[in-house]
């Protein structure tokens, strides 16, 4: 279990993307990291962009300080329009960011580090609905599936989950 004795912050919204929050939540698991879901608000239940699942929020981004994370997840889908326009969410992944964790960000996931400004510099992928969006915060559009620069992990879309899993959870246990 490469993950054993990691704790990571996994955002939820309203409209998160099944997949892209599921698969790799119980990857990380599977790792033995300690997942925590955090939302806007302690115990929030969310439905799914599809309809078929839903999550609840274990605790609110107000409710969490930066530091007792080592990376933050943040899963594609409308969720991420949604918890970019919180600040508790924005001080959670600038401030595991800054701490020199990782922050990983599938599909539209990277609207909250565009909101959070930390994509500046940095090469980055995602649907390519988010694509001027990032490289208009000042970050280098790549066409790739997954991978990492730095403290930050991109994924690009569903289909592109098993290659978000394998570079997040590299990324994760160098730490």
């Amino acid at each position: 279990m490469k993950l054993q004795g990691k704790q990571i912050a996994f955002l939820v919204g309203p409209g998160f993307e099944d997949l892209e929050f599921w698969v790799p939540y119980m990857r990380l698991q599977e790792e033995g990291a300690q997942v925590i879901t955090v939302g806007i608000l302690r115990g929030d239940t969310y439905p799914s962009k599809h309809g078929c699942l839903s999550a609840q929020a274990d605790l609110g981004a107000d409710d969490v300080l930066p530091e007792e994370f080592d990376a933050v997840v943040v899963p594609g889908g409308w969720a991420p329009d949604k918890l970019r326009r919180y600040e508790g969410v924005k001080r959670l992944v600038k401030g595991v960011y800054e701490a020199g964790g990782i922050v990983g960000m599938i599909c539209h996931g990277g609207l909250v580090g565009i909101s959070a400004r930390i994509v500046a510099g940095h090469r980055a992928t995602g649907s390519l609905g988010i694509k001027d969006d990032l490289e208009n915060a000042g970050a280098e559009w790549v066409d790739a599936p997954a991978f990492r620069d730095g403290p930050l992990v991109w994924g690009r879309v569903v289909a592109d989950i098993p290659d978000f899993n394998r570079e997040l959870i590299a990324a994760i246990a160098s730490l």
